[in-house]
């Protein structure tokens, strides 16, 4: 079966006075359809990096990014463009919803950008957002949800677009443990539903160890 994402030798270093720092080195992981994958690493260890590295938000210094088969890292910005919009969902722990809009119209704007019809993205976004539990709030905006609920909203708009990868960095790292856990519990749930592949980077290992497997990222590469 071909990989959501492959990342094959990977390396990432930065400018640092004189020398360089380097981030990763020779660094692999793959993450197959129907698995979720727990990055888990002390703070500061990249997974921030390596997540926008997946995401193609950000170039590696060498080795190449396959999304679903597709090498990916010598494509230009408006190809990388096309990839993130319609094969990569994106869950970042403070979720950036859209506050003048409701949590329906906030999942269905990326289906709208990507072409669907408001019909077809409503359908799609009232199914998502009632598999999470939020039928009945559907037509509230940002600030009349709780922070658990938006969260929820932020991971169905994530899955809106019908991904082959999620990406998401610490998703409940901002909620309470019992929310954190009653969400996840739907992040997990949905992503099985949904089939594709997702890499989930948390500090929580109680969380992690929910997933199929953990990788671990230390010194650069993953354990």
């Amino acid at each position: 079966m071909t990989p959501a994402l492959e990342l094959r030798a990977v390396a990432r270093s930065y400018a640092e006075g004189k020398g360089r720092l380097e981030v990763f080195r020779n660094l692999d992981l793959n993450v197959h359809p129907g698995e979720i994958v727990a990055l888990v690493g002390q703070s500061g260890s990249g997974k921030s990096s390596l997540l926008h590295i997946a995401g193609l938000l950000e170039a590696p210094t060498a080795g190449d990014v396959l999304i679903a088969g597709q090498n990916c890292s010598k494509l230009d910005d408006t190809a990388r463009t096309r990839i993130r919009r319609i094969g990569i969902g994106f869950v970042y722990q403070f979720h950036h919803l859209l506050p003048e809009f409701s949590a329906l119209e906030n999942v269905m704007m990326p289906q709208l950008i990507a072409g669907a019809t408001r019909a077809a993205a409503a359908d799609r976004a009232r199914d998502l957002l009632s598999r999470m539990g939020l039928e009945p709030r559907l037509e509230h905006r940002p600030s009349e949800l709780s922070g658990g609920e938006q969260q929820r909203v932020a991971i169905a708009r994530a899955l809106a677009n019908r991904p082959l990868l999620l990406l998401a960095d610490e998703p409940t790292g901002n909620l309470d443990p019992e929310t954190a856990a009653h969400v996840h519990a739907e992040l997990l749930r949905l992503i099985a539903d949904e089939g594709l592949g997702a890499l989930v980077a948390t500090h929580n290992l109680d969380l992690a160890r929910g997933m199929t497997r953990i990788a671990r990222l230390e010194r650069g590469r993953i354990v």
